[in-house]
């Protein structure tokens, strides 16, 4: 059964990357919340990325069909699922979210002029 997961969660990554590439106009975090959908974490990694390397991330709770609550953060070219009750997590989620805010605001003043 595990190993059927893998084999969905790497032919849905391939479709992703397939999809990004042909059509770059199309939003990067809308096509990672089409491929955790089909899957969970299983497992929570070891490392997680930088903050500065997150392009959005997916909270991930039990009471959705999967086995563990995680925060998956979306980076370039994979998926990390981290430990949501782990300070570096919050940490990073907060700074992704800083760094959210602070370009929206910009944006937001770029437009208004």
């Amino acid at each position: 059964m595990a190993s059927r997961k893998t084999c969905l969660m790497v032919a849905l990554c391939s479709l992703v990357i397939i999809i990004n590439f042909f059509d770059s106009a199309q939003s990067v975090d809308s096509l990672c919340v089409c491929v955790l959908t089909a899957s969970c974490c299983l497992r929570y990694s070891n490392r997680q990325p930088p903050c500065k390397r997150i392009l959005g991330y997916t909270i991930q709770n039990i009471n959705n069909a999967c086995d563990i609550n995680a925060i998956i953060f979306h980076a370039p070219g994979r998926f990390v699922c981290a430990d949501p009750s782990k300070p570096l997590t919050q940490k990073v989620m907060k700074c992704y979210d800083e760094k959210k805010r602070k370009t929206n605001k910009e944006n937001s003043n770029n437009n208004a002029s």
